[in-house]
């Protein structure tokens, strides 16, 4: 028996499987408000709770908790996707207050091997092992037949950015942080947005933009600057989640304003999914991931993604030839730490 963890800014999502080779639907999965907790092992501890899957529990100081024989089985290995930059098996998360260290839990939880990835690693583990069914192609592209690198970018509560490398056989995940590099405005009014939100941050990335805060930055720019937001969406706004709220109503075309964020929102994404394109050379395809695409996914398919990834100068034909898509399944991350616990468990022990 595995589990697989998904740790993001807004949940976190954990699973038991039995994988080993081939994927699995996961025989157990629940979702928990990450902001909740204090530390991933509180949210692990009640996931594992006797109610719930029984397995041996022993705190930091060693004293077992819970011994009981479960249905489930053992635990054999863990992985999780965390979303910041995970450094010899442990993380300081960016957009929550906590430290995660794959031993702690190993000891903790009495497993054999935990494992940590990045989310953005874990989600192109994920790529890896999922159907036609499980994507929407924005480009259907021509890929070279010799195999060449892959590129992944996937806005929510923040923007996270990875690369997956052909080694031969197989392609080999790369974790980055380039969702934390400078943005780069293409035209005037983003270059408007640029100087707003240099007003309110010393530092003003991607992820400012691309991202569901992000969202709701464009929306305050368009409204500070255009001063046309009805009452009642600003209302709605102050009531509820700002980003989801703008998105609805962008996509009900009940706002203008909405609509106009929406329009930069998915332009500055294609334009930054194209950098990343011809940063790392993905001519076998750029992946779409994160919680927001699927939402969006009628806006990224109406073409403004699409014209601002290929707007490259000399390299649109280059561009037009690489193959686009979104994930549509939300829980990518989770198979690719799944993956990667199953082959953990199998690994001879040192």
């Amino acid at each position: 028996m595995i589990l697989a963890g998904d740790i993001g800014g807004t949940k976190t999502n954990l699973a038991l499987y039995e994988w080993t080779t081939e994927r699995t639907e996961p025989l157990h999965l629940e979702s928990f408000p990450s902001g909740d907790y204090k530390s991933l092992e509180d949210i692990l501890v009640e996931f594992l709770m006797p109610t719930k899957g029984p397995f041996p529990i022993a705190s930091l100081e060693g004293e077992k908790l819970s011994t009981p024989s479960t249905e489930w089985g053992k635990l054999t290995a863990a992985c999780f996707g965390v979303a910041g930059p995970v450094i010899d098996n442990r993380c300081q998360t960016t957009n929550l207050p906590w430290v995660i260290d794959g031993r702690t839990i190993a000891k903790q939880f009495n497993i054999p091997r935990a494992q940590l990835l990045n989310d953005l690693e874990a989600t192109a583990y994920g790529i890896l092992w999922l159907r036609p069914d499980e994507l929407e192609v924005l480009n259907a592209g021509s890929p070279p037949k010799k195999r060449q690198a892959l590129a992944l970018i996937a806005a929510g509560t923040g923007l996270g950015e990875g690369i997956l490398f052909w080694d031969g056989k197989t392609y080999r995940p790369m974790p980055s942080e380039g969702g934390h590099a400078d943005f780069a405005p293409n035209n005037d009014q983003e270059i408007e947005l640029l100087r707003y939100l240099r007003s309110q941050y010393l530092h003003v990335s991607y992820e400012r933009i691309l991202s569901g805060p992000g969202l709701h930055a464009i929306y305050e720019f368009l409204r500070d600057t255009k001063k046309n937001e009805p009452t009642w969406l600003a209302e709605k706004i102050r009531a509820g989640d700002p980003a989801a709220e703008i998105a609805y109503a962008g996509l009900q075309g009940q706002a203008e304003i909405a609509k106009q964020a929406l329009d930069l929102f998915a332009s500055v994404y294609g334009a930054e999914a194209g950098n990343l394109a011809l940063k790392t050379l993905s001519l076998d395809g750029v992946y779409v991931g994160g919680g927001m695409a699927p939402k969006l996914i009628m806006k990224l398919q109406d073409g403004t993604f699409m014209k601002a990834f290929l707007n490259k100068g000399r390299y649109k034909k280059l561009l037009s030839a690489i193959p686009v898509k979104v994930i549509m399944n939300q829980q990518t991350a989770l198979v690719g730490a799944a993956s990667v616990a199953g082959a953990l468990s199998l690994a001879p022990t040192s």
